[in-house]
C-alpha cells in the first residue's frame, strides 16, 4: 500500500516574524499520522501570491495531500482564496447558500453586512465547499494531478472544526490509507542516551512496518511505537507483543501508557495504596506539592505542604535541629530526612517527602555547586535519600526535582 504523503502550508507574515505561534500545524500533523497519512514538510510562507504559486507549485510535485491554513479573512491582506481562484483557473462566484448564510450570522449578531463580509461569499468556482460552522470563511478542496489540496481558516477552533467534520471523514474518499496502530510508553528516571543503550537489541529486531520514536520530556522520555499495515487486529497484536519484550529491559521505569502525567499516575497509586502523602520543600518552593494537586481528586491523598525556605522556617515549622543545620547544612541529607519524617508526622500522612538544595543561578560553593540537591521520602519506618547534581538553570532544576521526587515515592510504593 502506497504512503500518503501531506504538506501542511501556514500562510501569515504574524507566523513569520514571531508575532503568533504556530499551533495549528502540531495538531494537524498528530491528527493525520493517527489517520495513516505522514506529513512530509511543514511549510510556513508570506502572504504573497508568489510564495503561494510557487511553493503550491513544489508541493503538487512531492505530495498527495497538502493542508493551507490563513489568509481566508475578509480585508485586503487576505490572499489565499484570490490566489487558489487564479492558480486552479476557477474564477470566484457567489455561492448563494454561503451568502444566506452570511446574512442570517450577521443580521443575528446585527452587525451590518457590509461588501467585505459580503465577500466572504464568492468561492473559486468548480471547488467543493467545505462549510464551516463556527466562522465567516469557508474551507475550499481542489483537486489537481490526482492531488487534493485543502484550503482553511487559520482561526484554531475553526481549523479544528473542518479537519474534524469535513477534511478527516472525507480523506478515505481520495486515498486507500493504511490501518495505523500508537502505542506510548512512558518512562522516568533514565535519560533518553541511556535508554537507547538498554533497549538497543529489542530495537534492533523491530519489524520494518513497527517504528519507535523517542520523544524526551524533563525527566521522561516517551517511547512510542507505530505500525502500519493492512489489518487493525494484527498490528495492534504484533505491537502489544513488541511492548512485552521491551518491559524485560525497562518495567521499573514504565509509570503509564498514552498520554498519562507522572503525577496523575502517582495519585492512582496512592490511591490504590490507600496512602497519603505531604511535603515539605526548600528549593521547589511548593512546585512539588502545585504539580500534585494539579491532577483533580487529589484531596483524596495530598495532606499539605510546608514551604520553609529560611533555615528558621525548618527548625521552627518543621522541627530540623539547630544542630544539624549548623553541622551539616540546609543542602544536606540529615536535613532532608529530619524535613520528610517531620511533615509526615506534623501533617498526619504516611509518607512524607522532602527537599532542598541550590537551585541557581547563584548560591554554591565548592563543596556544593549549583544544582547540588537532596531529596527524602519518608513513611514512618524506612527514610530513602538521593542527592542530585543538576545545572545552573533554576527553572529547570526546580522542574527536575519535582520529577525526581514524584518518581522517588512512584518507586516506594512500586517496590
Amino acid at each position: 500500500m502506497k504512503q500518503i504523503l501531506a504538506e501542511i502550508i501556514t500562510i501569515g507574515d504574524e507566523i513569520l516574524i514571531g508575532q503568533i505561534i504556530d499551533s495549528n500545524s502540531a495538531w494537524m500533523g498528530e491528527k493525520l499520522n493517527t489517520h495513516g497519512v505522514k506529513v512530509h514538510r511543514i511549510s510556513s510562507i508570506s502572504d504573497s501570491k508568489e510564495a503561494i504559486c510557487a511553493t503550491l507549485d513544489k508541493s503538487i510535485e512531492e505530495v498527495d495531500l497538502i493542508l493551507i491554513t490563513g489568509g481566508l479573512g475578509p480585508t485586503k491582506d487576505d490572499l489565499t482564496k484570490h490566489c487558489l481562484s487564479e492558480y486552479f483557473q476557477m474564477p470566484l462566484e457567489r455561492d448563494e447558500a454561503t451568502y444566506q448564510k452570511l446574512a442570517q450570522f450577521f443580521e443575528a449578531k446585527n452587525i451590518p453586512f457590509n461588501d467585505l463580509n459580503k465577500g466572504q461569499a464568492l468561492l473559486p468556482s468548480g471547488c467543493t465547499i467545505l462549510e464551516n460552522a463556527l466562522g465567516t470563511a469557508q474551507g475550499m478542496l481542489f483537486q489537481k494531478d490526482g492531488k487534493l489540496i485543502i484550503s482553511m481558516p487559520g482561526v484554531p477552533y475553526e481549523m479544528k472544526y473542518l479537519m474534524e467534520n469535513e477534511v478527516l471523514p472525507k480523506l478515505t474518499n481520495y486515498f486507500e490509507l493504511p490501518a495505523i496502530f500508537h502505542r506510548t510508553i512512558l518512562t522516568v528516571g533514565v535519560p533518553e542516551s541511556e535508554l537507547a543503550v538498554r533497549i538497543q537489541a529489542w530495537e534492533e529486531q523491530l519489524p520494518k512496518h513497527i517504528k519507535l520514536a523517542y520523544l524526551p520530556s524533563y525527566g521522561r522520555v516517551r517511547l512510542r511505537l507505530s505500525a502500519f499495515g493492512n489489518s487493525i487486529t494484527q498490528i495492534k497484536e504484533e505491537v502489544l507483543a513488541q511492548e512485552q519484550k521491551l518491559l524485560g529491559y525497562i518495567e521499573k521505569e514504565v509509570f503509564g501508557y498514552g498520554n498519562i502525567s507522572l503525577e496523575e499516575a502517582l495519585g492512582d497509586m496512592l490511591t490504590q495504596h490507600n496512602k497519603t502523602i505531604a511535603t515539605a520543600e526548600s528549593c521547589t518552593g511548593g512546585n512539588i506539592a502545585s504539580t500534585l494537586v494539579s491532577v483533580s481528586g487529589s484531596s483524596n491523598y495530598f495532606k499539605g505542604s510546608i514551604v520553609a525556605y529560611h533555615n528558621s522556617a525548618k527548625e521552627r515549622l518543621l522541627g530540623v535541629k539547630k544542630d544539624t543545620l549548623h553541622s551539616y547544612g540546609a543542602v544536606s541529607e540529615e536535613t532532608v530526612k529530619q524535613m520528610a519524617e517531620n511533615v509526615r508526622e506534623k501533617l498526619g500522612a504516611d509518607i512524607g517527602v522532602a527537599s532542598s538544595g541550590i537551585a541557581g543561578p547563584n548560591g554554591g560553593t565548592k563543596e556544593k555547586p549549583v544544582g547540588t540537591v537532596w531529596l527524602a521520602v519518608s513513611d514512618g519506618n524506612t527514610t530513602v535519600t538521593k542527592c542530585l547534581n543538576l545545572s545552573s538553570n533554576r527553572d529547570v532544576n526546580i522542574k527536575r526535582t519535582t520529577i525526581h521526587a514524584m518518581n522517588m515515592v512512584r518507586k516506594h510504593l512500586k517496590d
